[in-house]
Order: C-alpha cells, then sequence, then structure tokens
C-alpha cells in the first residue's frame, strides 16, 4: 500500500474540473431506509447551503435516493450556487422499497434515468454521470449506449462507475472514458486496495461510500489513541486517513446535521504522520 506524502486537497476530474477533495454524499437526506423525502427538510436545506458556504464544491447523489426525492431537493436548494459546483449523481438501480436495491441495465431504464436526473436536478448538462451497479443481467456494452449517446449530445460531461473490479474498468474503457469509482471502502473494509491503486495510477477519482464505518474493535482502539493524539474525532481520524490513503481520493462523507457537518469538514486540517498512517493500515 502506498501513500501520498505532500497531500494535495484538490483534484481535477477527467483532468478538467478542479475541486476540492472533501465534498459532501447527500444519501442521508431522505426518509428512513433511503426511502421518500427527508422528515427534517428545513434542516436538509441547511446542511446543503452549509456544505457549499464551507467551501464544499462537490456532491453527490443518485436517482435511486428517495428516489427521486434527493434530486428533486439540491436541484431546488442548489441551483443558484451551480456556477461552483460539481453535482454528481447515478443511475442503474431501481427501489422496489426502503433498503431495497435492484441493479436496472436495461438501456430504455438508462436512458429515462438520464432524462429524469436532468430534469429534477435542473441542470442542462450532468458533470459526472455514475453508473450505480453493472447489472448482471444485460451486458454492460448495452447498459451504456444510451449512456455513450448522451455524452455525445451533452447531456453528460463524464462518466463514472460504482462497485467495480479493475476489469470491469478495463472492459468499459473499452467504451467511453471512466473518470471516477466509487466503491465501499473504509479502514475497516479495504478488500478494494487494488482498484485505489489501479485508478490512482489512471488518475481516475477513486470515491469510497461508506467511508466512515468504524470497523472491528482493534480499529477503533487504534483509531482512539491517534485521535486522542490529534484532539480529534474517530471520524476525522478516518477521513484524514483516507485523504493520506491516496491523492485520487475523494471524500463523500453524508449527515443530516450540521454539526456533524462542519466537525466531518474539519478532517482536511489533520496531518497523520507516517507512523499514524502505518498503524492505522496494519
Amino acid at each position: 500500500m502506498s501513500t501520498n506524502q505532500t497531500i494535495s486537497l484538490t483534484f481535477r476530474i477527467g483532468n478538467d474540473l478542479e475541486i476540492n477533495r472533501m465534498g459532501y454524499g447527500a444519501m442521508q437526506l431522505t426518509g428512513k431506509g433511503v426511502w421518500g423525502d427527508t422528515p427534517k427538510r428545513d434542516e436538509a436545506k441547511q446542511v446543503l447551503l452549509e456544505a457549499v458556504k464551507s467551501g464544499v464544491n462537490f456532491i453527490d447523489t443518485a436517482d435511486s435516493y428517495g428516489p427521486e426525492t434527493c434530486e428533486k431537493l439540491i436541484g431546488e436548494v442548489l441551483k443558484p450556487h451551480y456556477n461552483k459546483l460539481l453535482i454528481a449523481t447515478k443511475g442503474g438501480l431501481e427501489r422496489p422499497g426502503p433498503g431495497q436495491w435492484v441493479p436496472n441495465g436495461r438501456p430504455e431504464h438508462i436512458r429515462e434515468a438520464i432524462d429524469g436526473s436532468l430534469q429534477r436536478l435542473k441542470l442542462d448538462q450532468i458533470d459526472l454521470w455514475q453508473l450505480h451497479r453493472i447489472d448482471p443481467k444485460v451486458p454492460v456494452e448495452e447498459t451504456l449506449g444510451p449512456v455513450v449517446d448522451a455524452v455525445k449530445a451533452g447531456k453528460i460531461k463524464h462518466v463514472g462507475l460504482s462497485e467495480v473490479s479493475v476489469e470491469d474498468i478495463k472492459r468499459v474503457e473499452k467504451i467511453l472514458p471512466v473518470v471516477s469509482v466509487q466503491n465501499m471502502y473504509n479502514l475497516g473494509e479495504r478488500k478494494w486496495e487494488e482498484v485505489v491503486d489501479y485508478t490512482a495510477r489512471r488518475n481516475i477519482a477513486f470515491i469510497p461510500w461508506f467511508p466512515l464505518a468504524s470497523g472491528p474493535d482493534k480499529m477503533k482502539e487504534k483509531t482512539g489513541e491517534i485521535a486522542k493524539k490529534h484532539k480529534a474525532t474517530h471520524a476525522q481520524i478516518a477521513l484524514a486517513w483516507l485523504l493520506k490513503r491516496s491523492p485520487n481520493i475523494l471524500l463523500i462523507p453524508g449527515t443530516s446535521s450540521v454539526q456533524h457537518l462542519k466537525e466531518n469538514l474539519k478532517a482536511t486540517e489533520i496531518k497523520l504522520s507516517d507512523e499514524d498512517f502505518a498503524l492505522l493500515s496494519e
């Protein structure tokens, strides 16, 4: 495992859209089970506005969050700020009910998902559209047909993937450029190390979802010692570790609380030593 010595807090998506590496994931701005609208709509609006006020310029969402309600909220609240934001969304999952996620890679569904996201987000072009899951029932080449068309039509600028292997990425790269990968990755779950390193070599953004998983008890002990040393929270240390892990890692910790948002953003101020990093990485 490699680590970058000089940490940059910015990254260029697709080598042209520079954003701050500490972003915001909006999934929690929904109801229980990521189903329905948020029961605390006013607070959700405050979280989005505070994120932008604090310098966040990368907002991650998906058509399946709600479904649809999260994109509508972002379109309603953040449209006046779009000139300084990169809004990323995802498509390719259906939601039969709370907590249920079913891949749908049929071209007609993907086409509708793209057009629906554009409408709900109030965008003329999606800066970053990501395939939420590869549907094992549909060849990915077929799934991405409408995406290629949307790129040519100017509806999508850049394309990313989620929960994919290196082989998956290489297969898709034969169809169109991949600028981001979202896989589950955190201190306690690191099965995608190979993907982190592959994307780093290719200058592809790696966006960990579930970045604040606490991991096993022994990890909590290590995190606790280092958190005490830096006068930080466990979450801040977990995020700081990810920032140091690789320069292409973009963070999108989600929260429905302004207080937690502010705490998460302070992770960029923590400078882990190589010794700290090695201890956490054991």
